[in-house]
């Protein structure tokens, strides 16, 4: 008896807590009991998978012959769509959890889902500087085999998991952008299957008008099945150097000057509090100083952004060299700083030196797992959010988001933004630097409320000539969405390929209504 006499104090301890705390606190809070026990497992199980499969697949030279005979069995499915009437809008056929976006589009259920399985790096071509990818590659697989032969990309988004066709048909940024732009930026070609079954190349002066239209689309001008992506050589290492800075003013100035620098390869910021921020600069470089070297992307080191924060706590400035794969993927671990609200002692020495070789969990198992009432509960109580300004409203957006949302640590990621055609220019005729604000976290403002809130920054947003990027949730209506976006020659090519009736408008997909 007395077992279970135990079993059921702790059961009436537990519910007591919950009362207290309240269910809401519980499901989002202690999350960590489900990650720990069953995601992270299978999250390294996933990767493994991946991981082989990308290796045998490259060194076998079986892909260029395997990806023609895929485009074929794409195309024939968008034929017989057509042949059958062309009944309902298209889309694609993976599932709506494996991205990694926050959403989870419910047009899935009711849209032609065409399969498009293309996941292989197709070829490198050294000379001409080009990797060649399907639109399903991620950037853990490119790093993975380009640092392996001394190349790279010059944007080189963060996350493991993200994937070539999600970075142009939505967008990318790494703190090399600066130099580059954004992932669009460094794109010479893309392959597409148009509404009729029709295959494309477009490239900038071969279809010109659809290359500059892609980025951003969303899928909503054709089907992706390839793309050619600029690469260059690759050293071993990044000298990084951090530099704490306190002060509003003092942190924007120093930042914009260090972005304005082409000398710095990289430039990054992670803002603690309004007043208080680490600035990062770094160059590669073949050789290491005796000493300086960290290994950050090591599953037993501490979380990059906790890392960071101890030069802001001491005060002192840094000089570190890390791997110039491990640089890339700093914030892969930690989510950026997103995995302290899943696994709050994550980052603790014993957890990471016990588990933290299975560490991060998949964000795509994360949302497939989260249910309705925890992606509701999450709606209000985090933000996720990008948001791009001109460097020049730097302070004012700062200010802005600091009274609107007040979510910390804050990633400031600088871009050029080229004066080209498309959904995303500058107002003027000249490239112009922009930042990337990172919000991800509990917002900590009075009186959170999700929708009037970010609805508040998407007006400041547009004021200032910014954007939004689209794999967050949208809170505008269609007229402050094109407001905000220059859908000119976006909505001419939608009329001419036929897109009106095969694809849904890039805003119907990604407004909040598409989750309905």
């Amino acid at each position: 008896m007395e077992p279970a006499v135990s079993l059921a104090v702790c059961a009436l301890l537990f519910l007591l807590w919950v009362r207290v705390k309240g269910l809401e606190f519980v499901l989002i809070h202690q999350r960590w009991v489900f990650v720990c026990l069953f995601l992270l497992p299978l999250s390294l199980i996933f990767d493994i998978y991946y991981y082989v499969r990308a290796w045998v697949v490259f060194k076998l030279s079986s892909a260029p012959r395997l990806h023609e005979q895929r485009v074929r069995d794409i195309q024939k499915q968008v034929r017989e769509w057509k042949e059958q009437g062309s009944k309902t809008f298209m889309c694609t056929g993976r599932p709506g959890w494996l991205t990694v976006s926050l959403r989870v589009g419910k047009y899935k259920k009711t849209h032609k889902n065409i399969m498009i399985n293309l996941m292989d790096i197709l070829e490198v071509d050294t000379k001409k500087q080009i990797v060649r990818v399907e639109p399903l590659v991620t950037m853990g697989q490119v790093t993975a085999l380009l640092t392996s032969i001394g190349w790279t990309l010059p944007v080189l988004p963060e996350l493991d998991d993200l994937t070539v066709g999600g970075l142009i048909m939505g967008t990318g940024i790494e703190s090399s952008s600066h130099k580059y732009g954004l992932f669009q930026h460094i794109c010479t070609a893309y392959e597409l299957v148009l509404a009729d079954g029709s295959f494309v190349r477009c490239t900038p002066s071969e279809n010109s008008d659809l290359f500059y239209a892609v980025p951003w689309s969303c899928g909503t001008l054709g089907f992706l099945v390839a793309a050619e992506i600029r690469i260059i050589p690759a050293k071993k290492y990044v000298k990084l150097r951090f530099e704490p800075v306190c002060g509003l003013e003092a942190i924007c100035d120093r930042f914009t000057r260090e972005s304005q620098r082409q000398e710095n390869h990289f430039v990054e910021g992670l803002l603690y509090s309004l007043e208080e921020a680490v600035i990062m600069t770094g160059v590669m470089t073949d050789e290491a100083e005796p000493g300086k070297l960290n290994s950050i992307g090591n599953y037993y080191k501490p979380w990059f952004f906790k890392h960071v924060e101890k030069y802001l706590k001491t005060n002192r400035e840094g000089l570190e060299y890390i791997p110039l794969r491990h640089y890339y993927h700093r914030h892969t671990r930690s989510i950026f700083w997103e995995l302290q609200d899943i696994i709050p002692f994550g980052n603790n020495p014993v957890f990471r030196y016990l588990f933290g070789w299975m560490v991060p969990p998949k964000i795509s198992l994360l949302k497939l797992t989260q249910g309705e009432t925890l992606r509701k509960l999450y709606e209000q109580h985090h933000v996720v959010q990008d948001m791009l300004v001109p460097m020049k409203c730097l302070p004012q957006a700062l200010h802005t988001f600091h009274s609107d949302i007040h979510v910390y640590p804050i990633w400031l990621c600088p871009f050029i933004l080229p004066s080209q055609p498309g959904l995303v220019h500058p107002k003027g005729n000249e490239a112009e630097l922009y930042v990337d604000i990172g919000a991800y976290g509990e917002p900590r403002v009075k009186h959170f409320e999700a929708r009037s809130c970010m609805r508040q920054l998407e007006k400041f947003v547009r004021s200032v000539h910014g954007f939004q990027m689209l794999y967050a949730d949208c809170y505008m209506d269609r007229e402050e969405f094109w407001e905000m976006f220059d859908g000119s020659l976006y909505h001419s090519l939608r009329k001419q390929l036929g897109c009106q009736d095969a694809f849904p408008e890039v805003y119907d997909k990604i407004c909040k209504a598409a989750r309905h």
